[in-house]
């Protein structure tokens, strides 16, 4: 394993008064970062609130991760154009490294107030690398002091943030908001009676926060509201105003938590049936399908399933649910499916993967007949489910309907060869390519490019 210099240095924490950012090392730190943001992401998806995104690291991540935290001030005359030296005030983390009054170099950037304090973050004893400088208000150092008292228990420290939900101080907010997005859905029920539901509601109406947030209230609002509220959200969900609908997936998750099975016929025709609903809107529906069918609760999976069904009506857009008909053991579609993968064109030739595995996955005599005709259809097709994805089986077990166990001594995860969003993975996939392919290009055009290197990747440019 690398050092841990190594591993900050790549990232683009550096000892103070030693290296600059160069563009090479950005272009390395975004890969890392980009790397390292889709493998939480991935580890977090099945963990996490239902429709929540973490913002970033909470604060408590942050400093478990470093070697020392502490407040600190400038030293007033002390800037330079490219540091200033820091006066310790208190330590939050490693007072065997660091102790106040201790006086540091840092990065930094700028002028500061005389009253001025500071969160610093270093890593790597005894020289330590420190972090960017964070600005903290009294506010916000009485929240940091805080967060190092904690109890571990999980509950009880999410009771602590709670207040701190949309509080004034914008740092504190996305924290606060952070921690709860973490959080499984099972510990968010938990706290069902120290929700406001009056702030709830309010916090929902208004159209300017941003949507990870108001998913999170929604969240929160199906824990804790009346049936009564089902109306309120029936009139966001009927408007044409995207902002009033920002958070689509939880609302209409919010709006089934608290209506039932009865609310069903309404995101079938806004979103399901409707053939002009947009994109985004109709896999907003599907995520909150998913939801009901595995950790909802209110509603009998069957009824979740003759929505989801409605789907399959429209072959563009038919390998969106078809992993969900297996993982829940739906096998009435059997024949459906096979006409899709009979009749799919340039526009919905992406069902015919998800159908072979649909068929594969299912125990009933009729799917392996179906399956040694669509074999005769589309070799291609076929090789490409048999060879990339082992033998899937139905699991119930997760929200995550993209992955299924799959069968054998192994047992490892399998895709059904669903891209879950198809647009928002094509986005991050050109964006890590580009990345890479700019990281390389720097690389090779350097002065300090290995002679054996240079020539080889030059003539991909």
């Amino acid at each position: 394993m690398l050092p841990k210099r190594q591993i900050w240095g790549g990232l683009g924490i550096v000892p103070s008064n030693r290296k600059l950012w160069s563009a090479r090392g950005v272009v390395w730190a975004t890969a890392s970062a980009l790397a390292l943001t889709l493998l939480v992401a991935t580890s977090y998806r099945s963990l996490a609130c239902p429709f929540c995104s973490a913002v970033s690291q909470t604060l408590s991540e942050e400093m478990a991760a470093m070697d020392t935290a502490a407040i600190a001030r400038i030293v007033t005359g002390s800037e330079t154009d490219a540091d200033a030296e820091f006066e310790v005030v208190s330590v939050l983390r490693g007072d065997n490294l660091i102790h106040p009054e201790q006086k540091v170099r840092v990065n930094y950037f700028g002028k500061a107030k005389p009253e001025q304090q500071f969160l610093l973050m270093g890593v790597d004893p005894p020289d330590l690398l420190w972090s960017s400088p964070l600005p903290v208000s009294a506010t916000a150092i009485e929240y940091i002091q805080s967060l190092t008292k904690l109890p571990k228990d999980r509950l009880e420290r999410l009771a602590f943030f709670l207040p701190y939900l949309e509080h004034s101080e914008s740092m504190l907010a996305r924290d606060a908001y952070d921690e709860f997005a973490k959080t499984p859905y099972a510990d968010l029920k938990t706290l069902k009676s120290q929700y406001d539901h009056a702030k709830l509601l309010e916090w929902i109406q208004d159209a300017s926060l941003p949507p990870d947030r108001r998913r999170m209230y929604l969240v929160m609002l199906g824990i804790c509201g009346d049936p009564s509220d089902a109306d309120l959200l029936e009139r966001l969900l009927r408007s044409d105003d995207d902002n009033q609908r920002g958070g689509l997936d939880a609302m209409i998750a919010c709006y089934l938590t608290l209506r039932g099975a009865e609310g069903l016929p309404l995101v079938d025709e806004l979103f399901l049936n409707n053939k002009k609903s947009q994109y985004a809107d109709t896999y907003a529906a599907i995520m909150a399908l998913r939801f009901h069918g595995t950790d909802g609760g209110v509603i009998e999976k069957e009824r979740v399933l003759q929505s989801m069904r409605l789907i399959l009506d429209r072959p563009e857009l038919a390998d969106l649910v078809i992993p969900d008909l297996a993982r829940w053991e739906d096998w009435t579609q059997i024949d459906k499916l096979s006409e899709l993968f009979k009749s799919a064109d340039e526009k919905s030739s992406w069902v015919r993967v998800p159908v072979i595995n649909y068929l594969r996955a299912c125990p009933l005599a009729a799917a392996e007949t179906r399956l040694n005709e669509l074999k005769e259809i589309d070799p291609a097709a076929f090789k490409r489910a048999t060879s990339f994805f082992p033998v899937p089986k139905a699991s119930s077990g997760t929200t995550d309907s993209t992955y299924v166990p799959a069968a054998g001594p192994a047992d490892k995860s399998v895709e059904l060869a669903l891209p879950p969003n198809r647009p928002l993975a094509a986005s991050v996939i050109s964006l890590a390519s580009v990345t890479v392919w700019l990281a390389m290009w720097l690389t090779i055009s350097g002065p300090s490019t290995p002679a054996w290197m240079a020539p080889a990747v030059r003539r991909w440019f």
